[in-house]
């Protein structure tokens, strides 16, 4: 009986501790979106991802404590899986990949006035996969952030904020 009640209380504690190292970097994304001017969609988006991660972590962790699978199964299993996830989304990771370092390099915000290939206007949305340009014409262009990302984009507007009042 005290064995049943200690893996229970493992059980617990590795839940409790994966959800909350997994809100913590919620949050800490969630704000860096915040701070890049990331829509809601975005933020939603990164919300529902590192809840995903956060599950599997837990649930391997689980496993691991409760003896259902060593460490060696449990990693690989995990590692498989996250091999095939990462090929079968390939495209839609670089996107979201490069949505991050938009973001996170600040060379890409709401309202910006940009330029690429032979497309010009204001940037009015930019989600993790693609970025939303309403053009000169009043069209709208949607770039994925990969193919934006290995440019050359010319940013009109950002030179203030990324390197101050000249």
């Amino acid at each position: 009986m005290s064995d049943i009640i200690t893996i229970l209380i493992q059980i617990v504690s590795v839940v409790v501790a994966s959800a909350i190292v997994g809100e913590l970097f919620r949050r800490g994304l969630t704000a860096l979106a915040k701070r890049a001017g990331a829509s809601r969609d975005v933020i939603r988006d990164i919300r529902g991802g590192v809840r995903i991660a956060w599950i599997v972590i837990a649930v391997a962790a689980v496993l691991i404590v409760t003896g259902i699978a060593s460490e060696f199964q449990a990693l690989t299993v995990t590692g498989l899986a996250g091999l095939a996830i990462s090929l079968a989304l390939q495209t839609t990771l670089s996107n979201i990949l490069a949505g991050v370092l938009l973001f996170s390099d600040k060379t890409l915000r709401l309202h910006d006035d940009i330029s690429y290939s032979e497309i010009r206007g204001t940037v009015i949305r930019v989600g993790l996969r693609s970025t939303w340009i309403r053009t000169q014409e009043g069209n709208i262009a949607i770039i994925g952030n990969s193919t934006l990302m290995n440019g050359p984009f010319v940013n009109y507007t950002a030179g203030e904020r990324l390197f101050g009042k000249p």
